[in-house]
């Protein structure tokens, strides 16, 4: 018999999480160390950051009772994140840095790291290394496949939706059922 309570899998196991909270480890540490003590932006570029992720867990939390929460908080935090990609991508042309484009070099090799990693340390250890130019564009570069990744994530939860129903049509049918049990 199907469960009316289910428990749909840990959230840190989604690579869309993972990379969400290397990008709000990225992203404190290049707003402490690039952007000046006072500066608004640091504030808005951690919080879009926490957002992006804090939202994946919340959502994936609601998911046991409410698809309608968890499809809008999903949504949350992808656009959390396209907040922040405009950011960085401010940060990089108001200091007349170079935003890496399809093609170059680094933004090749950047996407292929982006697709073989979703370890947080892995990217520190990178960026601990790097100019906050290059920390900006992978961090760009980084964001752009967690918005995909939460694109991919929501067309599965419509999916699913429309497949099986949401919580409430899955009370109704498992009451019936068991009704049925009883006749």
């Amino acid at each position: 018999m199907e469960k009316l309570i289910e428990n749909r899998g840990n959230y840190k196991q989604l690579i869309s999480y993972q990379k969400a909270d290397a990008i709000f480890r990225l992203t404190y540490y290049f707003c402490e160390k690039y952007l000046k003590k006072g500066d608004r932006t640091i504030d808005q570029m951690v919080q879009a950051a926490r957002s992006g992720k804090q939202n994946i867990i919340e959502g994936c939390a609601a998911s046991s009772t409410s698809t309608k929460t968890e499809i809008k908080l999903i949504n949350v935090a992808k656009a959390s994140l396209r907040e922040l990609i405009e950011d960085y991508e401010d940060y990089l042309k108001t200091r007349m840095f170079r935003i890496w484009k399809e093609g170059d070099i680094e933004y090749e090799a950047m996407r292929k790291l982006g697709r073989e990693h979703n370890d947080g340390d892995f990217f520190m250890s990178l960026a601990m290394t790097r100019p906050p130019e290059t920390i900006a564009n992978m961090a760009i570069i980084l964001l752009n496949q967690t918005d995909y990744l939460l694109f991919r994530q929501l067309k599965a939860l419509e999916k699913r939706f429309l497949e099986k129903g949401g919580f409430t049509e899955k009370l109704y049918r498992l009451r019936t059922q068991k009704r049925e049990q009883y006749k």
